[in-house]
């Protein structure tokens, strides 16, 4: 059954974001609480989510800026305390599994999620 549920994640069309972040599954508990999910999985309270399912016109965040996970994290000028250095394009899943295993990064991502909240 553990097989069948691994290749059912590794080859499915939904969750590719955490995939790349958590690609073996596991009955283990992860240490994730709601706002790491929303921040990994990109489905949350960002303009770029909201504008993807047509909930609004614009994927800006007030700022200007395209509102993404990452903008909020690395460059937004409203969550500048809790900013990170910004990946290169090439290098953004990587980044992404470090914050993902590094608990002083998750704790700057819960603020910037719960402030965007």
């Amino acid at each position: 059954m553990h097989e069948e549920w691994q290749t059912s994640w590794k080859n499915g069309d939904t969750g590719r974001k955490t995939y790349n972040i958590m690609p073996l599954v596991s009955l283990r508990p992860t240490n994730w609480i709601r706002e790491d999910v929303i921040f990994f999985s990109q489905h949350g309270p960002f303009p770029a989510y909201f504008k993807m399912f047509h909930l609004s016109d614009s994927d800006y965040c007030s700022c200007c800026g395209i509102g993404t996970a990452l903008h909020y994290a690395t460059e937004c000028i409203y969550t500048v305390s809790w900013h990170m250095r910004k990946p290169a394009l090439n290098f953004e899943q990587e980044w992404l599994k470090r914050v993902a295993n590094n608990l002083v990064s998750r704790h700057k991502i819960r603020r910037i999620v719960k402030s965007n909240s």
